[in-house]
Parts: C-alpha cells; structure tokens; sequence
C-alpha cells in the first residue's frame, strides 16, 4: 500500500523553515543578542564632503562607534550630518567632529576628537531635536588655505621685487657687483700688506692692555700717595695746633714777666748801682756800714 504525501505542506513547511533560517541570519548580522544601542547627533559642515557616502564610518580616535545615516544640505549653504553613535561613546560639549580621507582609496570617514574629562556630555540645546557636535575644517581644507595664503604672499613678493629691481635698480645692482669684485681683487692682491697690518694692529692692542695694567697699577700708587698726603695734612694740623697752643702758653709767661718780674728786677738793678756808687766814695762803709749823713746848717 502506497502512503500518499501532501506536497503542499512539505513545500510550506519549507517555506517557512528558509524564512526563519534568513531572519536569524540576519538578526545575528544586526548584532544578535548582542545588539548595540545608538543615540543621533548632527553635525554643520562648510566644505565640501566629497567622498563622504551614506553608512559610511564613525571614529572616535581612531576606533568605530556610529556611521552616517543621513547626508543633506542645510538651506543649501551647509552641510547637515546625522551621525548615528553608539551609546555611552564620551561625547562632550568640546568634542569635534573632522571630515578625514582614509590612505589613498579617497574613502572619507568622520574623526571625533577632544573632548576632555572635566568637559560635561554634550546635549541638545535650544530646543534642537538633537545634540548638535561642532566641526573644524579638514587637514585637506586647512592644507588648502595654508598653500593659497603663501601663494598670496609669494605673489606680494614677487610684485614687490619687481616693484624694487626697476631698470635704474638693476644699474645700481650692477654698478655694486662690480664694484665689490674690484674690491676682492684688491683685497687679494694686498693680502701680505693687510696681514703685517693686521700682526701690528695685535701688537698695539697687546701693547695697550699692558700700558693699561701700567696706568692701573700707577693709578693704585697715585691713591695710596693721596692717603699719604691727606694723613700728613692731618698730621699738620694737629701740630700746628699744638703750637699755637703753645704760643698762647709763652704769651702767657711773657705777659707776667714784663709784669711782675722786670718791675722787681729794675729795682733790684738800682738799688745795686746805688750801693755800688755808695761804695765807690765810701769804700769803709762795706767794713763799718754806712755813716749817717753829715748835719746840714742850723742842725
């Protein structure tokens, strides 16, 4: 006896077990039980994001944590970026978004960077929907404006050099190279002469260091005279005071000498030339004394 299969439900059964086999696939290719959440940010960029393509990476220094999900102009002077990062990424109030270029495929990718530990999280702020990262410009854009400000300068200068070398300029220029050859050929041809002056030239300036040891040293003597003179001054000083000093004292004496002692001496004096007349006529009265004076008349 032959058993009768229902093809239909083998066929549905198969159906179904592709469509569940499809699913798990890709619910494990989305992240499975280990499916991450994600929070949107945005970001205003002013250059051009050339390279920059839809799903394309997210790096926060260097390590992948979101992709872009969205690419649009912003009232067609910027460009809007919504950026879709995993959460718990440390996105700060002074992280920066930078639009980089990977190797030399051209493939271009978002670079968050900063954002330091104090900084608080960044959050959406007069009422934007989402919070809103600032941007720098590129290392392209940047390179960019760095060659054209030395172009610019490089064309100032070269305007400025031909404003300066005219014709007359280059006469004078001229003039002046010739000039210093002539001067080389001469300062060659007198290399011996400048030599010996320059040898003469060191030995007056040695001879100038020794007489100027010399002065110093005489200078030293010429003080040390002074101190010698000034205290021999002093000294003179002191001598002469002392001398007046004494003068005052010999004033002195000699005032009380022609006072007391020349009076007494000049009466000493004459009453000796008197005793000496006395004996000339009465040479006895030095043995017998002196008489007593003859009585005048009537006496």
């Amino acid at each position: 006896m032959e058993s009768k299969v229902n093809y239909t439900w083998v066929g549905l059964f198969v159906l179904l077990l592709g469509t569940a086999l499809v699913a798990a696939v890709l619910w494990l290719s989305a992240g499975g039980f280990n499916r991450k959440t994600y929070d949107t940010y945005l970001a205003y960029m002013s250059e051009s994001v050339s390279g920059l393509n839809y799903e394309a990476p997210v790096k926060y220094r260097g390590v992948e944590v979101g992709r872009v999900k969205r690419l649009s102009l912003d009232h067609g002077e910027r460009v809007r970026l919504e950026l879709q990062i995993e959460r718990g990424t440390p996105i700060k109030v002074d992280t920066v978004a930078v639009l980089r270029v990977q190797g030399l495929t051209g493939v271009a990718y978002i670079e968050l960077e900063g954002g330091t530990r104090e900084a608080p999280a960044l959050k959406a702020e007069n009422g934007d929907t989402y919070p809103v990262i600032q941007t720098k410009p590129s290392l392209l854009v940047r390179l960019d404006t760095a060659v054209t400000d030395l172009l610019t300068t490089l064309n100032h200068v070269s305007n400025s050099l031909d404003a300066v070398m005219d014709a007359d300029n280059r006469k004078s220029l001229k003039k002046t190279l010739a000039d210093m050859a002539v001067l080389s050929d001469t300062l060659v041809a007198h290399k011996t002469d400048i030599a010996t002056s320059l040898q003469a030239m060191a030995r007056t300036t040695e001879n100038s260091a020794k007489a100027s040891a010399e002065l110093h040293d005489l200078i030293g003597q010429m003080q040390t005279s002074a101190q010698a003179l000034g205290q021999m001054g002093k000294d003179v000083s002191r001598s002469t005071a002392a001398v007046n000093r004494t003068m005052d004292k010999a004033d002195d004496s000699v005032n009380r000498l022609n006072e007391e002692v020349l009076p007494q001496l000049t009466q000493t004096l004459g009453e000796m030339q008197g005793l000496s007349e006395e004996l000339s006529r009465h040479p006895n009265a030095l043995l017998f004394g002196r008489q007593p004076a003859p009585a005048g008349p009537g006496e």
